[in-house]
C-alpha cells in the first residue's frame, strides 16, 4: 500500500489524481509513479500548465464553454452560423461535437440536466440566459444536443416548452443505429428508437 511506503507528498498526489474521472485509487497509484519516473518530462511541465490554467482560464458569458478569453474562441468564430445553436449539457458534449466537426453554429451550455432527484431544478441550469440568447442574437433553430437518458429527455421537454413562445425551430439529435453498429449487439432502447426515426432510402 502506498501509504505505508510513501511520505504524506506522495500519498496527497495519489489522493487527488483518485478524484479524477475513470481514476480510482490502483490508476491513481500507476499514474503518480509514472509522474514521478518522468518528473522532467511530465511532472514539471503538468505543474506548470495546471498552474497557468488555474490563473487563465475563465467561463465564457455568452455560451458557457471554458477558455482562456471571454468571449470564447467558438464564439468570436464569425465563420460559424448564428441562427443556429446547438444547447448541450456539458463542456465536454461541445468538445465532443466540435471534435466531430459536423456543424459550424454557436453553443449554449446548460451545465447540466434537471434532475428532481438529486435535487438539481431551473434554477441550477444556464436556462435563462438561453431564451435572452434566443431572443436577441436572431437564432432560427436550437438543435437540443444532450443524452438520451430519462434526465436528458426531461431537460429537452422543459427546454422545448420555455422556446415555445418564441419564433424558432427547435430539434434534436436523431437517435439510433451507430455507423458500424451491428443490430445484434445493440440494446432494445437504440434499436426501438432507430425503427421511430427510420429514412427514406
Amino acid at each position: 500500500m502506498a501509504e505505508r511506503v510513501a511520505g504524506p507528498e506522495i500519498q496527497r498526489l495519489i489522493q487527488l489524481l483518485a478524484r479524477l474521472p475513470g481514476l480510482g485509487p490502483r490508476s491513481a497509484r500507476r499514474a503518480a509513479l509514472h509522474l514521478i519516473r518522468k518528473r522532467d518530462e511530465l511532472l514539471g511541465p503538468l505543474s506548470d500548465a495546471m498552474q497557468v490554467a488555474r490563473e487563465r482560464i475563465v467561463t465564457c458569458t455568452a455560451c458557457g464553454n471554458v477558455d482562456t478569453c471571454d468571449p470564447c474562441t467558438v464564439c468570436r468564430d464569425e465563420r460559424r452560423d448564428p441562427t443556429v445553436l446547438v444547447v448541450v449539457e456539458t463542456v465536454a458534449d461541445l468538445w465532443a461535437l466540435e471534435r466531430a466537426a459536423a456543424i459550424r453554429a454557436r453553443y449554449h451550455v446548460l451545465g447540466g440536466t434537471l434532475s428532481p432527484l438529486d435535487g438539481v431544478g431551473p434554477k441550477d441550469l444556464n436556462l435563462g440566459s438561453l431564451v435572452d440568447r434566443v431572443q436577441s442574437s436572431g437564432v432560427r433553430e436550437v438543435i437540443l444536443a444532450v443524452n438520451a437518458t430519462v434526465d436528458g429527455q426531461t431537460t429537452a421537454h422543459y427546454v422545448t416548452d420555455m422556446l415555445a413562445a418564441q419564433n424558432v425551430r427547435v430539434t434534436r439529435l436523431a437517435h439510433g443505429v451507430p455507423v458500424g453498429g451491428e443490430l445484434d449487439y445493440l440494446d432494445d432502447g437504440t434499436l426501438a428508437a432507430a425503427i421511430r426515426q427510420r429514412t427514406d432510402f
